[in-house]
């Protein structure tokens, strides 16, 4: 077996693996919401925060992360548009869909990218978020793969591209 079909059997097997978890009642609606707070929801509320503590000290990290947010929408439907790659659920018989989708394509996990870009922009300005911020990127990504909406594959590029823009941002 080749490299290419190698990742591509860890990653089918990893996801049925993590998927499973919907089989225990109380996980589905917790990898739900962590997904829905993944919306950008969670995201607004925090810029949000920023601006109500902070005023117009808080300012520049909204604006730092409205452009990264703005670069990694970018990038993310360009690769959405070039990959088409399906989601697990609809390709994978052993996957189980946990929620409704935003879009119709599985790489890259656009949740992993923008969570990740913007938990190293928050966590730049405030320090003490970094690991909070850390616990609430890592629940966003995983809930994609247990709710059957990405591969692992996805979120971990997901995850590369935003850390990428996010220090691009940074001059990095």
């Amino acid at each position: 077996m080749d490299i290419v079909a190698r990742v591509l059997h860890w990653d089918e097997r990893l996801c049925v693996k993590m998927n499973r978890a919907l089989r225990y009642t109380a996980v589905t609606p917790f990898f739900r919401a962590m997904s829905w707070l993944g919306n950008g929801i969670f995201w607004y509320a925090l810029i949000l925060a920023f601006l109500v503590r902070d005023g117009a000290g808080g300012v520049p990290a909204v604006l730092h992360m409205i452009l990264v947010g703005v670069a990694c929408t970018t990038i993310y439907k360009i690769l959405k548009r070039g990959t088409l790659r399906p989601r697990p659920y609809e390709v994978v018989q052993a996957v189980a869909p946990g929620a409704a989708v935003l879009d119709n394509f599985s790489f890259p996990s656009g949740h992993t990218l923008h969570a990740v870009a913007f938990s190293l922009v928050a966590s730049a300005y405030y320090p003490a978020l970094a690991i909070p911020l850390a616990v609430v990127t890592l629940l966003t990504a995983a809930s994609r793969v247990v709710l059957g909406l990405h591969y692992p594959s996805d979120v971990l590029a997901g995850a590369a591209i935003g850390a990428t823009l996010a220090g691009l941002s940074f001059g990095i």
